[in-house]
């Protein structure tokens, strides 16, 4: 495990008025940068516009402004929209376009929460798309197209109780200057189409944009949500655009009730797609399956905790190969109608494979659920409290430490065989148990256990860099030696955790890994090799903020020389109130994330000049 060294950022003064404080990130548009407005003392997000090539001048470059002010105007009409980023501006500084937006502080957008987490479960994804298409819908009543709807420009942010990804903000409303970055997007006489395999099959061979090509983005992006990857992810974005245009989506494995939906959306023909309210529809009874019937509102999804009004969550089937239900590990793939259904008995189709499908566990890291084998024993004869499979002839304990051997390669596939570790030390845990759920009877914990786990596990997992849950559910013959419970555990999501979570962990104990820091943590830092957890009401040397990622081409020797910057830019201190002027970015690396392949980094506060923070700072 090694510390970065520190780094600190310069900013500019824009237009005479925005000083730039420091980089938010960059993508398709060019870059987004946390600035200061000091004419009106508040915080803003300025996006700097960016051309491929050769920059535009003259003429070229006075009707790009122009467009991106008057669609910026377009955008501005759906100011105070709960799902909107709003657009404040449109400025020119030094020749260039500069979009002046509304800054969602610790917000993070749909296309980073998935690579660090994983995929979403279906419902989540349902409730993001609900938020989503009431942002579409609002605009499209206006007259105003997106264009442009993707992960990334979904943001997720605390809501006003303070739930974690519980505000859902739709970005870069209408804007139509040529970017330049690492999305390539396509143009046609000038006018944006959309990024590669995003864009609908119309907008690809030149038609306008219309109200079902930003439903057919919308489908995309629940599938990336729900599957980790998108419907026609190829190896290049020409490749992209060709599927799109000629080729079916890749079926969905973990979509659930949400599939059929998708599969409409994803539709070539934009008759068939569904209509807007539709959509809608079947969206809302994906959240929330008790509804009958649902009035469109423009309500903050995210004021209510994600499984609020869920069905209890049915066991998942084995796995099965054809048509029907089948398991994944991850909750039941429905499968969904052909081509011959036609647009108008969408909604008659999805009643009848929802009401079937209805109460999938929310997890946004997914959950897997061990489904115990009945009436199996364990070595020796003696009846196991969760089956063979798993392999445990005692109950789990609260706090105990795990180890996981998966069946095959990957993690989450399949049923693990568990080892306790109750010293946490014995070999690196791949996890630990941090909650109990009981249950009346063995049918009643396989029905409520998994979705009881996940609001169990929540908060951990959410101050965590790269875990899931996991429910390990009583086997008939074992409910009662399992004590008539439920054991909910956190695992690492790609590898070991390391070592104890949580309140599990003593305060002066050493990391091991990065795998076991979470948010808020306090860290003494005895060296850039030692630290260890400490109080935060006394003195320490930094406070974990967040976590990043770096890319697959980074090594860990180039980590820990560029993850500083990293952390500056994607988790700066400013954004969690520390002064900039006095406190700067930190961070900790180690070879764990890098054997596993996720590149994590743990971003801090640290002072400028190492002094120690007191526990007022904090």
């Amino acid at each position: 495990m090694h510390s970065g060294s520190p780094t600190s950022g310069v900013g500019r003064v824009i237009a005479g008025r925005y000083l730039l404080l420091n980089r938010l990130g960059s993508g398709g548009m060019g870059h987004v940068w946390l600035a200061h407005d000091q004419r009106l003392a508040c915080e803003v997000a300025l996006k700097e516009i960016v051309f491929r090539g050769p920059g535009p001048v003259g003429d070229e470059l006075e009707a790009r402004v122009a467009r991106a002010r008057a669609e910026a105007r377009h955008a501005a009409g759906l100011r105070g929209h709960p799902h909107v980023v709003t657009v404040h501006d449109v400025l020119e500084h030094e020749g260039l376009p500069w979009i002046v937006m509304e800054y969602v502080s610790g917000a993070v957008d749909l296309r980073d929460l998935v690579q660090q987490r994983g995929p979403l479960a279906p419902a989540e994804c349902a409730r993001i798309g609900l938020a989503v298409l009431d942002a579409l819908t609002a605009g499209h009543d206006r007259g105003v197209m997106h264009r442009d709807v993707k992960p990334a420009n979904i943001l997720l942010a605390p809501d006003r109780t303070g739930a974690p990804y519980g505000r859902i903000l739709l970005t870069d409303y209408g804007i139509s200057v040529q970017p330049d970055g690492g999305e390539t997007r396509y143009t046609l006489a000038s006018v944006l189409v959309g990024t590669s395999g995003y864009l609908a099959p119309e907008r690809a061979t030149g038609g306008p944009p219309t109200p079902a090509a930003d439903l057919f983005s919308l489908g995309c992006t629940l599938y990336f949500g729900v599957e980790g990857r998108g419907p026609f992810e190829r190896e290049s974005n020409l490749a992209e655009v060709t599927a799109v245009v000629m080729e079916e989506p890749r079926p969905a494995v973990r979509a659930g009730a949400l599939g059929p939906v998708v599969q409409a959306l994803l539709a070539k023909d934009p008759a068939r797609r569904p209509s807007a309210p539709e959509a809608e529809a079947a969206l809302t009874r994906i959240v929330t399956p008790q509804a009958d019937s649902y009035a469109r509102t423009q309500t903050d999804l995210g004021s209510q905790p994600p499984w609020a009004g869920m069905a209890p969550a049915p066991a998942p089937p084995p796995p099965g190969p054809g048509p029907g239900p089948a398991s994944n590990g991850f909750g039941p793939v429905v499968v969904a109608p052909g081509p011959a259904h036609r647009r108008r008995e969408l909604p008659r189709v999805l009643r009848a494979v929802l009401a079937a499908s209805l109460g999938l566990v929310l997890a946004l890291g997914g959950v897997w659920y061990a489904m115990a084998n009945r009436g199996e024993t364990a070595d020796g004869g003696r009846t196991s409290p969760y089956g063979s499979a798993v392999g445990l002839a005692e109950p789990l304990k609260d706090g105990e430490c795990v180890t996981a051997d998966w069946p095959g390669s990957a993690r989450f596939q399949g049923t693990p065989r568990l080892t306790p570790d109750p010293t946490c030390q014995a070999k690196a845990p791949d996890g630990q148990v941090m909650a109990f759920v009981s249950a009346a009877s063995a049918g009643e914990a396989r029905k409520l256990g998994p979705e009881r786990c996940e609001q169990r596990t929540q908060e951990i997992r959410e101050r965590l860099a790269d875990v899931r849950s996991l429910a390990v559910v009583p086997s008939d013959a074992g409910f009662d030696t399992a004590g008539r419970r439920t054991a909910c555990l956190v695992l690492g999501a790609h590898g070991p955790v390391f070592g104890p979570l949580g309140d599990h962990r003593k305060v002066g104990s050493a990391f091991t890994d990065t795998a076991n820091m979470q948010r808020r943590d306090c860290l003494q830092a005895r060296s850039n090799r030692d630290a260890r957890l400490v109080s935060c009401a006394g003195p320490h040397d930094e406070q974990v903020l967040g976590f990043t990622r770096l890319g697959k081409d980074v090594t860990l020797t180039e980590a820990r020389t560029e993850s500083d910057a990293a952390c500056a830019k994607d988790v700066p201190p400013s954004d969690y109130g520390f002064d900039p002027s006095v406190y700067t970015s930190g961070s900790w690396t180690s070879q764990g994330a890098w054997k596993s392949g996720t590149h994590f980094v743990v971003c801090t506060a640290r002072k400028q000049n190492g002094g120690t923070m007191e526990g007022d700072e904090s």
